[in-house]
């Protein structure tokens, strides 16, 4: 057996189960990736993967798989920098164990992750909102779940892996009504309820009768709600709701647009961004401050405050053939 197999195993069994305690989203996310890898690898070596040794992984073959992993199966820079996460993890774990691989281990690690430009954060208008909360059909239990789940979603700002995972007892009724919420790295954290979601969440919990520890949006089959499942239904009252409100028409509503939308509606209440990311459970602030790029009534509400420059009007003409040429470029 080669020095790879065991390594890897004990890199899952050990590092991430073990001693990180890695959620399940993390570990499913890091299998694939090596799955990927490996399969790769043994495409270009002509080795079955149990066979594939840690100098098979070089940074030429890894540099390999990472182009491959965007000119042939179409990933973005951003998954493309996430698959490189996962491998940079294992050779970290590698290094310790396999001192001899030191100099390999360091080249691979040395890959840079790959800059790409960001997109502004997309977000629902209030009419968007109301068109989508409209669309569900709530005189069926599947329709009056999914305005309890969207309601919820555009309120909280809850991940999608927050959404699913919220139990009956996570809901907590009384004079402050809050959702008990699991977030990303294991942080827990409570979100606040306004009245009107606290309305529809105890009609949906009366209705859903379910045990302290079932899903509070189950599926058909009463189980939990994957990702996918989300989404889809996130997409059909999208169309649905895109005939009332086509603005919807020239938008791609997901989950994450959602939680992106609650952001938006905090933002322009002048609610500090410090307290937006404890809200959206963000470790840091500065992820926050990403969402000021994205409203335009906030940049054009600080215009409005602040005097223009005394300035006069005119063409600058450079003084010289040397810059004329430098500019023109």
């Amino acid at each position: 057996m080669t020095l790879l197999a065991p390594t890897l195993e004990a890199f899952f069994t050990q590092r991430l189960m073990t001693q990180r305690q890695a959620s399940p989203h993390t570990i499913s996310g890091y299998r694939d990736t090596m799955r990927l890898l490996l399969g790769f690898a043994a495409t270009r070596t002509g080795k079955p993967p149990s066979e594939l040794d840690i100098c098979d992984l070089d940074v030429r073959l890894v540099s390999a798989f990472l182009d491959h992993l965007e000119h042939d199966r179409g990933n973005t820079p951003s998954t493309r920098n996430v698959r490189l996460a996962a491998i940079r993890s294992l050779f970290r774990y590698a290094a310790l164990r396999h001192p001899e691989h030191a100099e390999l281990i360091a080249r691979v690690l040395a890959l840079p992750a790959k800059r790409f430009d960001r997109a502004l954060v997309s977000f629902l208008t209030i009419d968007e909102v109301k068109a989508l909360l409209a669309a569900p059909d709530r005189t069926t239990p599947t329709g009056r779940r999914d305005h309890a789940l969207l309601l919820t979603a555009i309120q909280t700002g809850l991940r999608v892996s927050e959404l699913t995972g919220l139990r009956c007892q996570d809901l907590h009724l009384g004079t402050t009504s809050y959702l008990f919420a699991r977030g990303k790295n294991r942080k827990q954290r409570t979100v606040p309820l306004t009245s009107q979601t606290v309305k529809t969440l105890t009609g949906w919990l009366k209705e859903r009768q379910g045990g302290p520890e079932e899903p509070l949006f189950p599926s058909n089959r009463r189980g939990q709600l994957s990702r996918d499942a989300v989404q889809w239904l996130i997409a059909k009252h999208t169309n649905t709701a895109a005939q009332r409100c086509p603005t919807l028409r020239t938008k791609k509503v997901t989950a994450h647009v959602l939680r992106h939308t609650t952001a938006m509606t905090l933002l322009q209440s002048e609610i500090s961004t410090s307290v937006i990311a404890l809200w959206l459970g963000h470790e840091q602030e500065s992820t926050t401050r990403g969402y000021l790029h994205g409203d335009l009534r906030l940049k054009q509400r600080a215009l409005d405050r602040t005097a223009p420059p005394p300035t006069r009007p005119g063409r600058f003409r450079p003084t010289d053939s040397l810059l004329a040429f430098l500019d023109n470029l």
